[in-house]
């Protein structure tokens, strides 16, 4: 019997992630589909496309690609499930902060499941668009995606299929996360999610989970006759950037008759003029918070929703070109899992036993980071650059391979093999193996 054949490589740090994901793929040739849509997606190229990501990986077309995405047996839920298992090994316990956010994209026409004239929030808009409720954790000022879930219109409802608001859906999700295992120690969303009488509130409450929300400026609270609204002094804060910027801002809290656990907050940059795109009103429910810290927390919101609209810019979350939803849903989770791969070579997120580049005493690898691009930092896009000078060798060549058919150079070829290997002397930050992860 003939043994079947091993999937062909492309660099090794993206072999070795997607290695974690090997046995979901019956076939070697969707095995290698999955790489090359990896690789292409942490690649430099602006747009995602299928036929763009089929040049970077070298492919003659980007049949293998849509055939993989569209016919491949392969499920979506088995993906996520794969990436949660690893995600949940990686952290190992510790406690997480939870955002919930949505995420929406212009898209023409009504063929795209599930599309049609709604608000979307990046554009601040109505706009004819696809809409999902997103869910992601934050570690050590790192993020990471956990999970996602279409919106669906009412209007766009297949047979049998009900329709759920956006917190309901929300809801749901911290209940599924809170199920699997993840353990958090707070809570963020926005307006959308802030209202007190939401499906979405109540679910906190009941996971006893404390939250910072942003609601409406609007906001009402039923009170008893003999009770009225107040509001406290405003109190000066530094508030402090994820670059180390600092900014004077101004709070108070808003008390709706008896003060409670559950608390209201306004937050400004002017107190004299409350300009609207710079004052925001939260909803807390956390034991003992401080003035200070509402600002915070609710400013970690704010960047790390920024953390997410990365994976959207960088990783062509919406650079689609399926309609049904089925093939839409894996898209989404490999954009998920090159995330993930970007994350798990932060610094503060690498797994145990990884030995970072700068204190690699091999010469090879220590010689990247005197690459004069490579950056230094820890954050998510700082890595994700630096992964991309570990591609890029790999990535010109199969640009070139049309050309070098033509007119054959072998040194030139020789050469890209030679530097192609020394990249692959680039260990990567991957789990392979949760189990052995989590005891180490």
């Amino acid at each position: 019997m003939t043994a079947p054949r091993m999937a062909r490589p492309t660099v090794r740090f993206v072999d070795e992630y997607c290695e974690s994901y090997r046995d979901l793929f019956v076939e070697v040739r969707s095995f290698e589909a999955f790489k090359h849509l990896h690789a292409g997606m942490i690649s430099e190229a602006k747009r995602k496309s299928l036929p763009t990501i089929a040049k970077v990986a070298g492919l003659p077309n980007a049949q293998s690609l849509q055939q993989f995405l569209v016919n491949s047996p392969w499920q979506a839920r088995d993906l996520r499930q794969r990436r949660i298992e690893l995600i949940l090994a990686l952290v190992a316990g510790r406690k997480l902060v939870l955002v919930i956010d949505e995420t929406g994209d212009r898209k023409k026409g009504h063929v795209t499941d599930y599309v049609k004239r709604q608000y979307i929030g990046n554009l601040g808009k109505v706009e004819n668009g696809i809409v999902s409720v997103d869910a992601y954790g934050v570690l050590d000022n790192i993020t990471f995606p956990l999970t996602f879930e279409i919106y669906k219109p009412k209007e766009r409802l297949k047979a049998g299929e009900c329709h759920r608001t956006k917190p309901a859906i929300a809801a749901a999700m911290v209940q599924d996360l809170c199920q699997l295992g993840f353990k958090f120690e707070l809570v963020l969303a926005d307006s959308a999610y802030g209202e007190s009488g939401s499906s979405f509130v109540r679910t906190l409450h009941q996971l006893e989970l404390p939250y910072v929300l942003a609601i409406r400026s609007n906001h009402a609270v039923l009170l008893p006759k003999e009770q009225r609204v107040r509001t406290n002094r405003w109190r000066e804060y530094d508030r402090q950037f994820s670059d180390g910027k600092r900014e004077t801002r101004f709070i108070r809290e808003i008390v709706y008759g008896k003060r409670r656990a559950q608390r209201y907050w306004q937050l400004t940059t002017d107190r004299d003029v409350l300009p609207s795109a710079s004052t925001w009103m939260v909803m807390t429910w956390v034991k003992g918070l401080s003035y200070k810290q509402v600002g915070d927390l609710y400013g970690l919101r704010n960047w790390v929703e920024y953390g997410f609209k990365q994976s959207k810019n960088e990783l062509g979350w919406a650079d689609f070109r399926v309609t049904d939803y089925t093939s839409i849903e894996k898209w989404w989770e490999i954009v998920m899992s090159a995330y993930l791969m970007v994350t798990l070579h932060t610094p503060p997120m690498r797994p145990k036993g990884t030995i970072p580049p700068e204190q690699d005493d091999s010469g090879v690898v220590l010689s990247f980071t005197h690459h004069s691009a490579w950056g230094a930092g820890n954050g998510w896009k700082n890595w994700l650059n630096n992964l991309r000078l570990i591609l890029l060798p790999w990535v010109s060549s199969n640009l070139l391979k049309p050309w070098l058919k033509i007119f054959p150079i072998p040194k030139l070829e020789q050469g890209f093999q030679t530097l192609t290997g020394l990249m692959n002397l680039f260990p990567g930050a991957s789990i392979t193996n949760p189990q052995k992860l989590s005891s180490a």
